[in-house]
């Protein structure tokens, strides 16, 4: 039923603004931690546009491929955008607003991050599928990951993290009479969310760059890989940073919690490894790489767990060399047309001083 105008004043005045402290500036003449400063830097000097990137020379590639291959490398990039969306409008935003509200270092860092899942790399998604598809085709391909059960439950497992640390951010904040949660529940949500965005940085993310690495590895399709392949650049720092902040957390758990903790971890990793599974096949079938993606899916989950600082659970799989190949971010040489590739670093400035105008007097011939 609407609200009407007076129901919604007495519910709005019924919120209470309950700052901790009194308000504080970000002062980056210190430091929140040893680390965030330093993500911070890496994250700025890694910036790029998907306008960054021209993709009309990949367009002589893709009109040669196969239907099938079209179809798969298109959903590929559909499930990429999908959790990529989330990470940006939810994920990323509500870690932040956990964060306390003294670490303004940390939360900046991870508001640049949610501005870049969905702002750039969702973008990016869409730069490719308005280059290679039709309108209509693009349409279809949204209208199929609405419907598709598989990854519908991938976003409802990752993002139902997201929205019970959202509503328990929302209680502290300004409900703090009904909270019904201790200091610890709140860190035990905030951890579980830390953790889906871990998996969904270093796992989902990962495995779901396998076809296009698949085609960079062996020199096709270069400069949609050059985009992914940017993109991986910041996804690593992403998983990794966000690791950190779970780290930190987890071991202020007492070791009965930790392992129970550890269970839920695991048992949420199965149930995501489930739905990826199936999810492969309908994308990987039709072309037999199916057995390969798995193996890279095992693979990704050891690193996202590792990021969270955990030990492996699978045994070591020798990946698809191509797509290793691909996987690796060292500078690329780039034509002309591509812009910028991802050896691009934002360029450093150091001030001049007086030392810089002392030069060496030449010697005079005697």
């Amino acid at each position: 039923m609407a609200m009407n105008k007076k129901s919604l004043d007495i519910a709005i005045g019924s919120l209470h603004f309950n700052p901790v402290s009194a308000f504080s500036g970000a002062n980056w003449n210190g430091t929140d931690d040893t680390f965030t400063q330093q993500f911070y830097e890496q994250n700025l000097s890694q910036f790029w546009r998907p306008e960054d990137v021209s993709l009309q020379s990949d367009l002589l590639v893709w009109k040669v491929l196969p239907d099938t291959v079209k179809h798969a490398y298109a959903l590929n990039l559909l499930i990429l955008t999908f959790l990529d969306t989330y990470q940006g409008d939810i994920g990323m935003p509500v870690v932040s607003r956990s964060i306390a509200d003294e670490f303004h270092q940390r939360k900046a860092v991870i508001n640049w991050m949610a501005a870049m899942e969905n702002a750039v790399h969702a973008k990016s998604y869409s730069n490719i599928f308005m280059t290679f598809l039709s309108t209509q085709e693009i349409d279809e391909l949204f209208a199929w990951g609405k419907q598709n059960r598989n990854l519908q439950n991938i976003m409802t497992l990752i993002v139902g993290q997201y929205e019970k640390l959202d509503q328990m951010n929302y209680m502290k904040k300004y409900n703090p009479s009904q909270v019904d949660f201790s200091d610890e529940q709140f860190k035990e949500t905030q951890w579980k969310a830390m953790v889906a965005s871990v998996f969904l940085e270093t796992w989902l993310f990962y495995s779901g760059f396998y076809y296009p690495l698949y085609f960079y590895g062996q020199g096709k399709m270069m400069q949609a890989g050059e985009i992914i392949n940017l993109i991986l650049r910041d996804e690593a720092i992403h998983g990794l940073y966000v690791g950190k902040l779970a780290i930190e957390i987890y071991q202020s758990f007492s070791k009965e919690k930790q392992e129970v903790l550890n269970d839920w971890m695991m048992d949420f990793m199965k149930k995501l490894y489930k739905e990826q599974e199936e999810l492969a096949e309908t994308v990987y079938d039709p072309v037999d790489l199916t057995h390969d993606v798995k193996v890279f899916v095992r693979y990704n989950c050891n690193k996202a767990l590792m990021n969270l600082g955990f030990d492996p659970v699978y045994e070591h799989e020798e990946v698809n060399p191509v797509v290793l190949n691909g996987l690796n971010t060292e500078t690329k040489t780039m034509d002309y047309f591509s812009m910028k590739g991802n050896g691009y670093q934002k360029m450093k400035s150091v001030a001049l001083d007086d030392d810089d105008f002392v030069f060496n007097k030449p010697k005079i011939n005697q």
